[in-house]
């Protein structure tokens, strides 16, 4: 089995035809799927979806373009809404240089917010970070000496310090369709350096579709061209990275039920 543990199935190019996509994720052998949330404001959408099918989890969080909309949301509340039983993370929630949409304060203001729910709650941090490498890692590793929190860094496209930085401190690093791209040799070298345990795959669905589909629309079931990419740069089966990315996202998501008759109720 493999794990999607970061897509978006709120979005319009993959809510219109929703059941198919999940349909074509089951055929492939996706067997979970994280649905992320990107303003906290939408949680219903994010928990109706996962409430309707049994592989669909969620989170809860305000993307880093969106900041300043919701900075008013107490942590109180984002731990409140992540008591669900289906809600299984925080974010995502980050830090974004290269498209600036929110004032970088507000970035900053909100990242903190997130830690401390991801602290509270015990569910694990997705981090966006993008082009803000050097202020990622000093947030991270200050928040972390004041209390320990589980975290990824999602899609990862930074350098080779911040992968180094954030293993040392105990977060994951995820791997998208990017891994693919044939002209990205340096982020395979990071991936290469990434230890087996600490790694994970996703698609970031409807974004960066991987080779042979970049340029389209990208959905869950294409992960499995991203574990492949990684299997080959681990120098492992696919077989092999599907088992151990698995493991790692439940030791990651560890609300998330192993089997789907563990949750499948709400």
């Amino acid at each position: 089995m493999l794990v999607d543990h970061h897509c978006h199935l709120d979005y319009p190019d993959l809510a219109r035809n929703r059941e198919d996509v999940l349909a074509h994720a089951k055929a492939a052998g996706v067997g979970r799927m994280v649905t992320i949330s990107t303003l906290i404001r939408n949680y219903d959408i994010y928990r109706e979806i996962a409430e309707a099918n049994p592989e669909v989890f969620f989170t809860v969080g305000t993307h880093p373009h969106r900041a300043h909309e919701e900075l008013d949301i107490p942590v109180a509340e984002i731990t409140r809404l992540a008591e669900h039983p289906k809600c299984v993370g925080i974010g995502e929630a980050g830090l974004d240089y290269f498209y600036d949409k929110s004032p970088r304060p507000a970035q900053r203001e909100g990242f903190l917010k997130h830690i401390a729910a991801a602290r509270e709650s015990g569910l694990p941090l997705v981090i966006h970070s993008r082009d803000a490498d050097d202020d990622t890692a000093a947030i991270l590793e200050e928040e972390m000496q004041r209390g320990a929190f589980k975290a990824v860094l999602h899609c990862f496209t930074g350098g080779a310090d911040l992968a180094r930085r954030a293993v040392a401190i105990g977060l994951y690093v995820s791997f998208s369709g990017v891994i693919t791209f044939k002209k990205n040799d340096a982020l395979r070298a990071i991936a290469a350096e990434v230890p087996m345990d600490r790694v994970l795959v996703e698609t970031d669905a409807p974004f960066l579709a991987p080779e042979p589909f970049r340029g389209k629309r990208n959905e869950p079931a294409y992960v499995v061209h991203t574990a492949a990419a990684l299997a080959r740069v681990k120098d492992v089966s696919a077989e092999e990275i599907a088992r151990i990315t698995t493991e790692n996202f439940h030791r990651l998501y560890a609300k998330t039920p192993r089997t789907l008759s563990e949750g499948a109720a709400v």
